[in-house]
């Protein structure tokens, strides 16, 4: 028990995709395009002249989202591709709604 009486070495925080500690470069590269695509896609809403860009970018990481989610690895990877789906079902629903993939 003499672990317990000392700190405990802390250990630096590392923001990282790979929590099992192989690389998966595939998987990640597809979370974060999910990701990005969600974001601008959810962010183009808030312009209605800006519909196409939401429409096309939103179903562009929609579909990507759900391949990448299929072929996910780790926690940190399906946390991204959650995150993207949702942002990107938004930002095509509202584009398509707001004049459709069409300029």
């Amino acid at each position: 028990m003499p672990h317990i009486l000392q700190p405990s070495e802390s250990r630096r925080f590392r923001l990282t995709l790979n929590s099992d500690g192989r690389p998966h470069p595939v998987e990640n590269i597809l979370s974060i395009v999910t990701l990005v695509c969600g974001l601008v896609s959810f962010a183009a809403t808030f312009f209605v002249t800006a519909h196409a860009i939401s429409a096309w970018l939103g179903t562009l990481g929609f579909g990507v989202g759900l391949y990448s989610q299929y072929i996910s690895v780790t926690t940190p990877q399906r946390t991204l591709n959650i995150v993207g789906l949702v942002a990107s079902f938004v930002g095509a629903g509202l584009g398509i709604a707001h004049g459709g993939f069409l300029p």
